[in-house]
């Protein structure tokens, strides 16, 4: 590809999306730029502080803990409060909380102030991500949703090797530059991104109007919503398979007698990857149902988790890392527009944190599911459950299935039909409650409970 392809490419795949957005995107690349405490956290209180493996394990299973109850209650605060002040609140409690972190030295008090840091650094995702979907259009979510991966990840490479120079001058050093990063975060966000909850109409009185769908619209409807649940659930067993790579992982390779930078050098293969390639195949997703490529997402996840029984050196431990990470590159833009399609206009917070709960309680289960499978029956026996569950992953999205993709024919470019692809045209309309209501080729909305401008979006192409 020349030059000229490549910076058009660039191009196309940056323009026309809304200055909020990038003033969004450029906060969240300054507070993953300093996100130094979540990373090296255990390695601080095994090294420095010189408590058990036990113990940090138990701090990280309550910073997991912490996240799963701010998920709920973060997408609550989303919805009624606003996304800007929800945002504002969990960064600034984010930077007095990391900051209390480093000083603390009583192992109770490094508990629970490691349970409030996750509490208050997840809060801020349903309102990003809520945030997103009310300033993004719906045609372009799914490149606004990985181009905010994209910077996650680039912020994680640099902040996880910034963090090793930066701990040669003391621990609480990366604690206060953290803080005073996610403070910088804050201020970016306070001057130059606007509130984005949509208005409900007024009424001839001046008085909000709410239609009956958005006066409905709490944790229960949420829950209620089984087409959406279903989502969630295959969500949590395909982030329970990456979870293993930050515990499982490490741990099966230092049993194969590699050394940390060995780890190092095959789980950094994550983050280059995401960072190189991650934009142009967004270019090639965004327009595509997304029920097949959840389907490979979940397929090429598993498979890389199972070709780890096969690994024994750093070359082929890295190869696995490969596989599941392109995985992992096409499930994540494609799950979050997915989500964001699906969530009513007034219940985007509450539809967000659902989802974002999802992978809290992956990171809060997968660690002691994995080590409990790898102590009772082996690292091997556990590669060949990722497999399966990827396995069954993928199934369950066959089966369940996924409403019409971001487009029916004109964007389904190389599938046939819509949801299920695969040749098939096959939409599913039976034991959702009427959800789906199938018509030829193609499933329409029949709840009403999407947002307004989904279900326009939906139905301007049949």
């Amino acid at each position: 590809m020349s030059v000229v392809r490549l910076r058009q490419a660039a191009k196309e795949s940056v323009s026309g999306l809304p200055r909020e957005f990038w003033w969004l995107w450029t906060s969240t690349l300054v507070n993953r730029l300093g996100g130094f405490v979540a990373t090296f956290l255990a390695m601080y209180l095994t090294v420095d502080r010189g408590y058990s493996a036990m113990f940090a394990g138990l701090v990280g299973a309550l910073h997991g803990l912490g996240g799963a109850v701010a998920a709920v209650v973060a997408g609550v605060l989303t919805d009624r409060l606003g996304r800007r002040p929800t945002l504002l609140v969990s960064q600034l409690s984010t930077a007095v909380t990391v900051a209390v972190l480093g000083f603390v030295q009583n192992p109770v008090a490094i508990a629970v102030v490691a349970c409030l840091v996750g509490m208050t650094s997840n809060a801020s995702r349903p309102a990003v991500q809520a945030m997103i979907a009310d300033i993004v259009a719906p045609g372009d979510r799914v490149r606004a949703f990985a181009l905010n991966y994209w910077a996650i990840n680039l912020g994680f490479a640099v902040s996880a090797a910034a963090a090793g120079l930066i701990a040669r001058h003391g621990y609480l050093t990366l604690f206060l530059a953290d803080a005073g990063m996610t403070l910088l975060c804050a201020v970016i966000v306070f001057g130059k991104v606007p509130e984005s909850r949509p208005e409900r109409e007024p009424a001839a009185d001046g008085a909000a109007v709410e239609s009956e769908s958005e006066r409905a619209v709490g944790l229960g409807t949420v829950l209620r919503d089984r087409r959406f649940m279903a989502v969630v659930a295959l969500s949590f067993l395909v982030a329970t398979l990456i979870q293993q790579a930050f515990v499982a992982l490490p741990v099966a390779m230092g049993a194969d007698g590699l050394s940390s930078t060995d780890f190092g050098v095959a789980i950094a293969m994550n983050g280059v990857l995401i960072v190189a390639v991650q934009i142009p195949v967004t270019r090639f997703l965004e327009h595509r149902d997304p029920a097949p490529l959840l389907m490979v997402s979940a397929l090429l996840t598993g498979a890389g988790f199972g070709l780890t029984a096969f690994a024994g050196s750093v070359g082929m431990y890295t190869l696995a890392v490969m596989v599941w990470t392109i995985g992992e590159i096409i499930n994540s833009p494609t799950q979050m527009g997915l989500v964001a399609r699906l969530s009513p206009t007034h219940g985007r917070g509450r539809y967000q944190g659902m989802y974002t709960l999802s992978w809290s309680l992956a990171s809060l289960i997968a660690p002691l599911a994995g080590g409990a499978v790898m102590d009772r029956f082996g690292a091997d026996a556990l590669w060949a459950a990722s497999a399966v569950v990827g396995l069954v992953a993928a199934g369950g999205t066959w089966r369940w299935g996924a409403p019409c993709g971001a487009a029916c024919g004109r964007g389904s470019r190389g599938w046939s039909g819509c949801g299920f692809g695969f040749g098939f045209g096959y939409g599913f309309a039976r034991g959702w409650g009427g959800l789906l209501v199938a018509g030829p080729g193609c499933p329409r909305w029949g709840s009403g409970r999407g947002s307004r401008d989904d279900r326009l979006d939906v139905d301007a192409r049949h």
